[in-house]
């Protein structure tokens, strides 16, 4: 079968450890379908042992990789931004830096694209871990159809972003990433439903996504919760979400905010998967 040409986009920033980046682009490069570029935004200097990491496949594989050199921090939002106006395919492959892809992750995604020409953006499920692979914490199941997703993303993201494949042309029609922190993903998504993106998940566990004890951990406190109120009042004020579906969020996530640790763990690994 004939492939689409398709990139994958990556953010590197630096406090990322390069052992976990050396994991992803590993599994990246043992795909059944190879990608033809791989596009790597450095969000502002980035550390030796990284920079070392990346120069290393550049030279093991010559051409493949595109590297945007941003010499300031500009956050998530706009390092994706940039990214995307550096991808020379239509079809791009998102992937977080120290996640790992299941080796058929983009030949399952692009059979979809292949069999629906209308598809815009495309995701999966994720099995969350810490350490290694088979260290598993949780599973995060997400909704499958168009309809189901319109729906769901009111409340959570329908979509785990580090498993999305979408077309450039889509995102770019949405008027690409903005700075939204928190919520960078999320806010893509909506701009591109209310662009009239079609969108689908597979129903299958693509990709091992690198949680971990002390990511959830920090996911709570005043700071955080004030965070995630000031992204979900710029999703509020595209009018994709109701007053209530507001409301309703930031104050369970007020509650799980403020909750000792432990008990905000068991809600992220057991009730909220």
């Amino acid at each position: 079968m004939n492939y689409p040409k398709f990139s994958v986009l990556m953010s590197l920033y630096i406090k990322e450890n390069y052992k976990y980046f050396q994991e992803c682009m590993d599994s990246i490069l043992s795909q059944t379908i190879l990608p033809d570029e791989i596009v790597i935004v450095f969000d502002g200097p980035i550390s030796d042992e990284l920079n070392e990491s990346v120069n290393n496949y550049i030279n093991k594989y010559p051409g493949l990789i595109k590297v945007i050199n941003n010499k300031v921090n500009k956050g998530l939002g706009l390092a994706l931004a940039d990214g995307i106006n550096g991808c020379t395919f239509d079809l791009v492959a998102r992937m977080d830096t120290d996640d790992i892809a299941r080796s058929d992750r983009f030949e399952k995604q692009l059979n979809m694209f292949i069999d629906d020409k209308e598809l815009d953006i495309c995701g999966s499920h994720i099995i969350e871990f810490e350490g290694n692979i088979k260290n598993e914490l949780s599973r995060r199941k997400v909704p499958l159809t168009h309809n189901d997703i319109l729906k769901y993303q009111k409340q959570r993201s329908a979509f785990n972003h580090m498993t999305v494949m979408y077309k450039k042309s889509a995102v770019l029609k949405a008027g690409n990433y903005e700075h939204c922190p928190l919520m960078e993903d999320d806010m893509m998504w909506i701009r591109m439903i209310l662009a009239g993106a079609k969108c689908a998940n597979i129903d299958d566990y693509l990709v091992y996504a690198r949680t971990g004890y002390s990511m959830i951990e920090r996911r709570g406190g005043w700071a955080y919760f004030k965070k995630y109120r000031d992204a979900r009042k710029k999703i509020l004020n595209t009018g994709y979400i109701s007053k209530w579906d507001y409301f309703k969020t930031i104050i369970v996530q007020l509650i799980v905010s403020l909750l000792p640790k432990k008990i905000r763990l068991l809600i992220f690994t057991k009730l909220l998967r």
